[in-house]
């Protein structure tokens, strides 16, 4: 409990409690010394127990005056059970109602993780009644996700940096505003252009929204042990956001329409925003002239945009296909351009000196990796489930809530005391080796499995594992992070996972396609050439989360010696001063 006085009314004449501290407190964030509100630490008194009495009291004055010690009286069992009643409650009432309102801001962020988490898959449920309904073609269908993902991916760089520069909750509420608007003009789309066009509006906002989210997150959070905790909480949603939006999609397409999908934003979004204005702090920013790089700005969001539909579109045009290599080296050199350019400019957009960090860059790299391994089975397993087991919508999302269940219980309870106890790194490693097993069970399934015996085992090792892994991941990815550059370390996390996400879709999906048809064409049974295909995807998520596990162990750095805790160090204080007392006496 903090008190921001130096001092407590009690309801008992007693001399000065030394079992009260007022002291104020050190505390570093950043690897900046900090002078934190008093600190009320409350000790509890054995009955009969002494009190120290610091400083020794005089008998006399003078020269050569010796002095003695008054010996402090003795508290009884009950009048130290009523002080420390009194001090409780006293405490408690006094105490300020800014940590409630920081925990509070943290779940009205985590509403908007949610809501633009819950738009990327849910969508992906309701597409064949998009399809009827605007009679669109499997070709043009696939634009529905593809315009919201390219500017998504393409823009949040810029987004999290634009945070550091102009306030990161001021870029928060224009992306929440126009994700929502973009959403209504999604859920009123009568035709297949306003659609896709409020699309591509939809995947912006989501963009500037998300990308300073975790950023906010760890400056409103600076002390470990709340960090941690918070971290889990916000992990927790954008990871298992997706398999609730396979669940809320089914519930919406099939009981309503699949409009419902968008105007259920509204609600969210109107909420989201009025409750973050009234609790989030607003934050200046560093202001445009420490990173307004608009040639900077254009070649990272074009390179990034560019990647992303390349990406995309290599499924359908082949990846030896000349547009595919034509596009793919036009993206790169965009982006080679760009970090060059920030290696020369004074004032750069993304400051080089971010990835000098060993924790930084790795847990990027090891985010990308696992990203790709986890589509596999999240993605395609889905479609497994539909077409070879024959599940609706609605069973598929059921199908996959243990693995919400049990990721949500590790983040919620565990993955924060861990990191706390042994270091993220220490934590990573089997979370990673978790996801590996959860995999290898996964692709010897059959074509007529059974949920219980061949799918729940999967699903609570890939939750232990997810929930073990990703707090730690995010947590080095935003260590050492200096708070000018927050956001860009939070945009830089959503890119990873955008990114790297696009590319292993579209390398799995079309690895297991080429497998699924040649098998077909020497005569395999369709459905078992289909459950083919869908394994060998998994095989290499197989192998691509087993590299990120050896770039875990060779590139991030173990934690240090966490320092002793405040309360931990005037516990020990007073009991050296009790000891020493009793020494003397």
């Amino acid at each position: 409990m903090q008190a921001p006085g130096d001092g407590l009314l009690f309801g008992h004449p007693a001399p000065a409690m030394p079992c009260v501290s007022n002291e104020p407190r050190h505390s570093r964030s950043n690897g900046h010394a900090r002078l934190s509100p008093p600190k009320v630490s409350i000790q509890c008194m054995r009955p009969g127990a002494h009190i120290p009495a610091p400083n020794p009291v005089p008998a006399g004055h003078g020269a050569g005056t010796r002095t003695r010690t008054r010996r402090p009286p003795v508290y009884s069992s009950t009048a130290s059970v009523s002080i420390l009643s009194d001090v409780t409650d006293i405490a408690a009432s006094i105490a300020p109602s800014e940590d409630r309102r920081r925990w509070l801001a943290l779940y009205v962020l985590c509403a908007g993780v949610l809501m633009i988490v819950l738009d990327a898959t849910i969508v992906n449920v309701a597409l064949p009644s998009i399809q009827g309904d605007l009679d669109f073609s499997q070709s043009d269908l696939a634009w529905v996700v593809n315009a919201y993902l390219i500017p998504f991916g393409g823009l949040l760089l810029l987004a999290g940096r634009a945070g550091d520069l102009i306030g990161q909750r001021r870029v928060f509420l224009i992306g929440l505003a126009v994700f929502t608007g973009a959403s209504l003009l999604c859920a009123l789309a009568q035709s297949q252009g306003m659609l896709i066009g409020a699309r591509f509006i939809q995947g912006a906002g989501g963009a500037l929204a998300s990308a300073v989210i975790l950023g906010m997150v760890v400056t409103m959070f600076p002390e470990p042990r709340e960090q941690a905790k918070a971290i889990g909480i916000y992990t927790f949603v954008a990871v298992a956001g997706g398999s609730i939006g396979l669940l809320a999609g089914g519930v919406l397409t099939e009981a309503i329409s699949w409009h419902w999908i968008f105007f259920v934003n509204l609600p969210i979004g109107l909420a989201t925003g009025f409750f973050a204005l009234r609790l989030v702090e607003p934050s200046e920013g560093a202001g445009l002239r420490q990173g307004a790089d608009v040639i900077g700005a254009v070649l990272v969001t074009a390179g990034l945009m560019l990647g992303v539909y390349t990406i995309l579109e290599a499924g359908e045009r082949g990846w030896g296909s000349t547009e595919t290599l034509v596009l793919g080296g036009v993206a790169i050199a965009l982006l080679a351009a760009f970090v060059a350019r920030q290696a020369r400019i004074a004032n750069p957009l993304m400051p080089l000196r971010l990835f000098r960090s060993r924790n930084v860059s790795g847990a990027n790299l090891i985010q990308g990796l696992l990203v790709v391994g986890m589509f596999g089975m999240f993605f395609l397993g889905a479609l497994y489930l539909q077409r070879i087991l024959g599940y609706d919508p609605l069973e598929v999302g059921l199908a996959f809530l243990p693995w919400t269940i049990v990721m949500g219980t590790m983040s919620f309870r565990f993955t924060g005391r861990l990191n706390l106890r042994f270091g993220p790194r220490a934590t990573l490693i089997p979370g990673l080796i978790a996801i590996v097993a959860g995999l290898l069970l996964f692709a010897r399934t059959p074509v007529d499995a059974s949920y219980v015996v061949d799918i729940l085992p999967s699903m609570i090792l890939m939750g232990l594992g997810t929930g073990l892994a990703f707090p730690s991941l995010m947590t080095l990815a935003m260590s050492g992070v200096e708070p000018q550059d927050s956001g860009l370390a939070s945009g830089l996390v959503n890119t990873s996972v955008q990114v790297s996400g696009a590319l292993g879709l579209a390398v799995l999906a079309t690895v297991a396609t080429e497998r699924t048809q040649g098998l077909v064409a020497d005569g395999e049974a369709a459905a078992s050439a289909l459950n083919s295909g869908y394994h060998l995807a998994y095989l290499i998520g197989i192998g691509l989360v087993a590299v990120a596990i050896a770039v875990a162990v060779s590139v991030l750095e173990p934690a240090p010696q966490p320092a002793m805790e405040p309360e931990a160090e005037h516990e020990h204080e007073l009991a050296k001063r009790e000891l020493a007392y009793n020494e003397a006496g």
